[in-house]
């Protein structure tokens, strides 16, 4: 079976890519205007490691989801005072004229990992650290026996301006948050949902909210539908397979010019990919005449002209 792939080092056509490309993970994309934003983890694991190597997070952005540039680290752990490693799936959203990057991190001082934030003026920053403290520590979710249960932070703006911030590994969590974007605004919550492992993606397409995950693992993406962001939400199913020699698996669902995509990490990179060692893919996302996804067809050629 082929599997997908469209790495950001194939996408630039780039012989200097090509000879040392550039692992990207755990994407998050944003339309802005007429241009598309794609902010990735980075691994740099050499091919004897056996486990993540972060440190950073990547930008890229294209205007027709085939010529994209790059534009580099715009953002890393040691931006965080509070952090001291680990720069793991991260979310951009904008609001009112301003960027807010939510990141996954390991904490400096209190055990596990966090969620901060950092915010700029522009999609490509400069982010500065919008706290000086985190969002969500790994002591406000005691009600599960890992340290990596508050990862993969993911916000939704709603209609009614309510942004709300999902996130979580085996227990998915969500809270509102402030006007500010930069503090919770209640509770936490948990939201239920069979076999959840991680990766939270919300998006919302006419009236009906889609709540996308990693599933099982070796991780497949599963989703569920409901008319309210608050749920309770209906399984639907199976949205993507098992990605090309990565049991982990983390997507990013973008409408860009009249055409959805289904925008994940695989490691069937043929520049020497693998577990630790992921690139980007990018597939065409289409909906059922009841609301339903279609299950992502992957390929091995991606986007190859726009949709």
């Amino acid at each position: 079976m082929k599997k997908a792939l469209l790495s950001i080092c194939l996408v630039f056509n780039s012989a200097a890519f090509a000879a040392n490309p550039v692992f990207t993970a755990d994407p998050a994309a944003i339309v802005h205007q007429d241009t598309v934003y794609l902010y990735t983890g980075h691994d740099v694991a050499k091919d004897n490691k056996t486990f993540f190597e972060m440190h950073d997070w990547l930008v890229f952005s294209s205007k027709d989801m085939l010529n994209w540039t790059e534009h580099g680290s715009k953002l890393a752990v040691k931006d965080f005072s509070w952090a001291k490693g680990d720069a793991w799936a991260s979310h951009v959203i904008e609001k009112e004229g301003k960027f807010y990057w939510y990141v996954t991190a390991r904490h400096a001082t209190i055990n596990g990992f966090a969620i901060g934030v950092a915010v700029a003026n522009s999609p490509l920053g400069p982010f500065k650290d919008a706290r000086g403290t985190a969002l969500i520590t790994n002591d406000m979710t005691t009600d599960t026996d890992i340290d990596w249960d508050d990862i993969d932070p993911a916000v939704f703006i709603d209609d009614d301006k309510q942004a709300y911030i999902f996130w979580g590994n085996s227990k998915p969590r969500y809270a509102k948050l402030k006007s500010n974007m930069i503090e919770l605004d209640g509770p936490i919550h948990t939201i239920d949902v069979p076999n959840f492992t991680e990766a939270l993606w919300v998006h919302k397409k006419d009236k009906t909210y889609y709540l996308s995950y990693a599933s099982g693992f070796p991780e497949k993406i599963a989703y569920a539908t409901s008319d309210n962001i608050k749920g309770p939400w209906k399984y639907q199913g199976i949205l993507n397979e098992v990605a090309g020699n990565s049991p982990t698996n983390h997507q990013a669902i973008i409408e860009f010019k009249g055409k959805s995509y289904f925008i994940y990490h695989t490691g069937a990179s043929q520049n020497g990919g693998g577990e630790f060692r992921r690139t980007v893919a990018i597939d065409p996302l289409y909906y059922n005449q009841d609301g339903t996804i279609k299950r992502i067809q992957m390929t091995t050629e991606g986007i190859i002209s726009a949709q």
